[in-house]
């Protein structure tokens, strides 16, 4: 099994590469981009204000902005709600990728996996569109439920570098594997498959879920982000989208293979016959009640 996540590692990697998918990779893009361009054109200014009066009104902040005051740090208080905004705005921008990649992109990169690699891979059709849609947004509620229960968490040093990618992990998991097999694989397939395999398929989403924490460092340059704010979303989005299309190739190498090992092994079980013992048969010469030699 380790062997098998190398081997599809590896070639996630290489068919990100591929002309193909980089240019799928622009469709999540400008479909965010456009809808966060859109939004922060209309309605950037009456959120930072509604943001900004209602921090005001929290007796702890208003200590601790006075307290920055006393240290020399009192502009602070000025980029605080742009930061706030931005904060909960980035977590949407991941979900909304994610949610995208799964959509328009993990289709058309499952075809070229299934034509370079596994063509005569017969299609079952376990799940059609509608499902996989149903599916998608079941699991990414969750998700964001699950995220916004933890955010106590992340105020503890450790669980901030473990909570979040594990929730990622588990939503990348979920999304990705229903959606690769949704095509090629009935639903019992499906369903043993995502069973048989939980822990390799979680620990892949979890590694994809720190490799997405990657793209968040751009925001580590304090008070350049907000002047750079709309270049880094635009940046962000993009690295986000690549490492959700490596996500899918990798899931899409991997359950693939698995898929074909599994019908592999059920053809050769379902060909081999146990032997039946042929009964012991009477001479014609034999004297009645006896047995031939």
């Amino acid at each position: 099994m380790t062997r098998s996540l190398l081997d599809s590692f590896w070639r996630a990697v290489a068919y990100c590469l591929h002309p193909k998918v980089i240019l799928l990779s622009l469709a999540p893009l400008l479909v965010v981009g456009g809808g966060v361009a859109l939004l922060g054109y209309y309605f950037w200014e009456p959120a930072v204000d509604a943001v900004r009066g209602t921090l005001e009104q929290w007796s702890l902040l208003a200590s601790f902005f006075a307290w920055l005051a006393s240290v020399g740090a009192g502009g602070f208080q000025s980029v605080f709600a742009p930061l706030v905004i931005v904060a909960l705005a980035i977590p949407v921008c991941v979900v909304a990728s994610l949610v995208l990649v799964a959509w328009l992109m993990t289709p058309a990169m499952v075809r070229l996996v299934e034509l370079r690699r596994f063509p005569t891979l017969a299609r079952r059709e376990g799940a059609g569109f509608v499902q996989g849609l149903a599916w998608s947004l079941a699991c990414t509620l969750v998700a964001l439920a699950a995220l916004v229960a933890s955010l106590p968490l992340w105020l503890i040093p450790p669980l901030v570098l473990v909570v979040p990618p594990l929730i990622w992990g588990w939503l990348t998991y979920r999304v990705f594997s229903f959606d690769v097999l949704a095509l090629h694989a009935s639903r019992d397939e499906r369903r043993q498959l995502m069973t048989l395999h939980r822990w390799p398929l979680f620990g892949m989403g979890v590694l994809t879920g720190y490799l997405g924490a990657a793209p968040s460092l751009l925001w580590a340059m304090s008070a350049l982000t907000l002047v750079l704010a709309p270049v880094l979303i635009l940046v962000s989005i993009w690295l986000y989208t690549l490492v959700f299309a490596f996500s899918a190739l990798w899931f899409a190498h991997y359950l693939l293979a698995a898929l074909q090992d599994l019908r592999g092994a059920e053809a050769t079980a379902s060909t081999v016959v146990p032997a039946v013992a042929e009964p012991l048969r009477l001479s014609p010469a034999s004297p009645p009640g006896g047995i031939a030699a």
